[in-house]
């Protein structure tokens, strides 16, 4: 079973963490010592005298590591995470050792070559366990390493766990089917039959053929969950709760302990933190500065073709929605030929549209009408990555569509967004844009804002659905 897998995964882990941590030591003297990056003392510790301490360092970070929890399975872990608790760790480690040589009073023990370590078994746990990463995904998709599971309840929940199982065969997950009461016997989704009824666990479970129990009930049978919980924990099986209002509640939810009561707050914003908030405003500032700086060539190239080959203002001004649901002036390259008011406001941009000039075809295409929007982040009406801002009437109708649309609107809208670099830009769904702004929204980092900004040149300037 897998549980045994991952006992033996684990030891293998902390055995690779161990050579990784004296490779790092015995690097980082080297580098210190014998490399001649750095100015050579006039006297210093051998190598033989500097391993000694290892005895120490070696368990004392493999604890911080099982703190910072790396021992954790990594099947849906995400790389960005595990990094940050590498770091959190090795920080620790760093200032734990350099206090304890402060407190022995040790002056020969170099405090550089501590630094050094610190930075290269960072890059080297990282990278490792990266590759490990990849390895143990690419042996689950070949069907080795499997998690066998059970869903108890047929729902949207379920449908959806399904799905994103499917999309993602490196999870290694292999659903064995599942026990609900809303539907027959031999009712099957991509593969997950209906077993039988949800009693039927009292004989599944006996087996220990189960590595999880995943529980997917609807809202209207959720007065079974208590008896259902309580066999499972019975078994001693591992349970997962997966709610069937998640449409509702963020991916990411905020609790709070009220002396004792569990509270979930429907929405959980990171950047209505003022320390995210400044942060984020500050790389915006940032990147706008420097983007003008790096695209003013092509900046004045458009501005001149725009100019000469159609009559008209240079920058077309259109209102937007945007923070806090305030209307803005949003900037572009204008790419259609000058019309009234009324017949601008008419509806989407379509393929072929006789509205867009030659070079206007060209730098919709390939975002460069969307430049002068920098200023735009300069002003503070955008940001350089956030869900893109629409038109006051498409908010509206959007709004009555979709019930959470204006959740968008509690960050700023930027440049380019999460959706756009998944391909969820022009004209495509609405309600899929909508779920990857939420997305983005609940777990902003500023990792995540650089990675959206560099996939932006791999996948967000040139777009077949920009007309």
């Amino acid at each position: 079973m897998i549980k045994n897998n991952q006992k033996l995964l684990n030891t293998i882990h902390v055995v690779i963490d161990a050579l990784a941590i004296i490779f790092s030591y015995v690097a980082a003297w080297y580098i210190r010592f014998r490399s001649g990056i750095f100015e050579m003392a006039a006297w210093y510790l051998s190598l033989h005298e500097y391993m000694r301490v290892l005895v120490f360092i070696v368990p004392v970070y493999l604890i911080l590591y099982y703190v910072f929890q790396l021992y954790t399975p990594k099947r849906v872990q995400g790389r960005r995470l595990e990094a940050w608790r590498i770091i959190q760790a090795n920080v620790i480690g760093l200032m734990t050792f350099i206090l304890f040589l402060y407190l022995s009073r040790e002056s020969d023990f170099s405090r550089t070559m501590m630094f050094i370590f610190f930075c290269v078994n960072v890059c080297v746990e990282i990278i490792g366990r990266n590759i490990l990463r990849e390895e143990l995904r690419n042996i689950r998709k070949r069907g080795y390493n499997q998690k066998h599971i059970l869903l108890i309840g047929y729902s949207r929940a379920a449908e959806q766990y399904i799905d994103r199982i499917r999309a993602n065969p490196e999870w290694g997950y292999i659903v064995r089917g599942i026990l609900a009461d809303n539907k027959p016997r031999g009712t099957e989704y991509r593969g997950a039959k209906v077993l039988g009824r949800t009693e039927n666990l009292t004989i599944v479970l006996p087996e220990n053929k189960l590595d999880e129990i995943v529980i997917t009930m609807g809202l209207s049978e959720y007065h079974k969950l208590e008896h259902i919980v309580s066999m499972c924990e019975k078994s001693g099986v591992h349970t997962k709760f997966i709610p069937d209002y998640n449409n509702i509640i963020p991916t990411k939810p905020y609790t709070e302990d009220l002396l004792g009561l569990p509270v979930v707050n429907i929405r959980h914003v990171p950047l209505s933190n003022a320390l995210n908030a400044f942060l984020k405003r500050g790389v915006d500032l940032f990147g706008a500065i420097t983007a003008l700086l790096i695209f003013s060539p092509v900046m004045v190239v458009t501005a001149v073709l725009v100019k000469m080959t159609s009559p008209g203002p240079l920058i077309f001004r259109q209102e937007r929605i945007g923070y806090q649901n305030r209307p803005f002036l949003m900037y572009k390259f204008r790419s259609m030929v000058v019309q009234d008011a009324g017949r601008e406001k008419g509806g989407w941009t379509t393929q072929n549209d006789p509205r867009v000039t030659k070079v206007g075809k060209f730098i919709r295409k390939t975002s460069i009408d969307e430049l002068p929007q920098l200023f735009n982040v300069l002003k503070g009406n955008m940001s350089m990555v956030g869900p893109r801002p629409e038109r006051p009437q498409f908010v509206e109708k959007f709004s009555e569509e979709i019930p959470r649309y204006r959740v968008k609107h509690q960050v700023r809208p930027g440049l380019t967004g999460w959706a756009q670099v998944n391909g969820y830009r022009g004209d495509t769904s609405i309600r899929k844009r909508i779920e990857y702004d939420l997305y983005y929204i609940e777990n902003w980092t500023l990792g995540f804002d650089f990675k959206i900004i560099f996939l932006t040149f791999f996948k967000g300037f040139v777009n077949k659905n920009a007309y």
